[in-house]
């Protein structure tokens, strides 16, 4: 067994090795030859030559430099040197270039198509592609918060988009082509070290995309579930399976359409209100923050904290539910966030 295991490590290392190999060994060869040619046909000539002076020789002919500090001065040192180097050597010297150029270029062109993997940490996984405007957009948000971060590499996974645009990728998106529901798609992405996963509806208005998307929430948190999560769904029906597959939030669109119709008939411009407050690209936003705070706590003093770093804290989230405008008196407990808005997100509010 042990003969037959070195037999077929000494057939591929010698009778097949591996292109790179075979092209490195062939450069280590020519250089060799090069290198003691010329002393043996030069120094007799020249005494003073070093095996440091005909490896520099070899070089800067193999390479086309040939600065003109050595060069052979015999006849059969011509012959036998300075024409085998510059036909053979130059020969494979652009040999090598042209592989190493297609190489990246193959590369390149497997990242682009999606059949490349990767080993980032703590970066974002987009789930879906229904287009780049809606992608962009996300990134946008995501990136204007300092506490996200411009720098955070971004995966995005489809298994439908042909090629990821030269738009995202100048933004330091990756694309993983595959089914977003196989472990072995999430393990390209690196799910297991990403810290946040946005899946996105891959039909928007498509009841079906929930049915997907519930697949991939329960593929996600079972290889990660420290990940952040969230989820867009269609169907407001289907929130509740979502929570239960164990992703952390859950956004349905389609429940704000009337909203947002209802509220800009009955008070005109409300839509640029809430356009402002939620973008993190300009003006105000809308910021959840922990509270640092002693007992007996009050709205007041938390108003006040809120104020000293130039927000107005307009209510808390307590349990789940969302209290605002409520009154100065009113008292805080300890796992309580304010609720403010300001131009930049806040440290975490001390209350006296």
């Amino acid at each position: 067994m042990i003969l037959l295991l070195i037999r077929s490590y000494m057939r591929r290392l010698i009778f097949t090795p591996a292109l790179a190999f075979r092209i490195s060994l062939l450069l280590f060869a020519i250089l060799i030859y090069g290198t003691t040619a010329f002393l043996y046909f030069e120094l007799p000539q020249n005494p003073d030559l070093s095996w440091s002076d005909g490896l520099w020789y070899s070089i800067v002919t193999m390479t086309t430099v040939g600065y003109g500090d050595f060069f052979p001065k015999t006849n059969a040192g011509r012959l036998f040197v300075g024409v085998p180097l510059m036909l053979i050597g130059i020969g494979l010297l652009g040999y090598t270039l042209s592989v190493i150029a297609t190489a990246l270029v193959t590369e390149k062109n497997k990242e682009m198509k999606g059949m490349s993997s990767f080993n980032f940490k703590d970066h974002l996984v987009i789930i879906n592609f229904p287009n780049i405007a809606k992608v962009e957009r996300i990134l946008s948000e995501l990136r204007n918060d300092p506490a996200f971060g411009k720098d955070k590499k971004a995966v995005l996974i489809d298994e439908n988009l042909a090629e990821i645009p030269p738009e995202l990728m100048s933004r330091q998106v990756y694309f993983v082509k595959g089914n977003p529901a196989r472990d072995e798609t999430l393990a390209r992405a690196s799910i297991d070290n990403a810290s946040h996963a946005v899946v996105l509806s891959k039909k928007p208005g498509d009841p079906h995309s929930d049915s997907i998307n519930i697949a991939v929430t329960l593929a996600i948190e079972a290889r990660n579930g420290k990940i952040t999560t969230v989820v867009e769904c269609v169907d407001p029906e289907t929130e509740e399976l979502l929570k239960k597959a164990g992703c952390d939030r859950v956004v349905c669109l389609s429940k704000f359409d009337a909203y947002f119709v209802g509220q800009e008939l009955l008070n005109p411009g409300v839509q640029n209100v809430i356009n402002e407050l939620l973008s993190s690209s300009e003006g105000q936003q809308l910021y959840l923050t922990d509270l640092i705070m002693k007992d007996n706590a009050t709205f007041s003093s938390l108003a006040a904290a809120a104020s000293r770093q130039g927000h107005l804290a307009i209510g808390i989230k307590r349990c789940g539910n969302i209290l605002l405008n409520i009154e100065e008196g009113f008292g805080l407990l300890k796992d309580d966030q304010a609720v403010t808005i300001g131009a930049k997100r806040p440290q975490n509010f001390v209350t006296p």
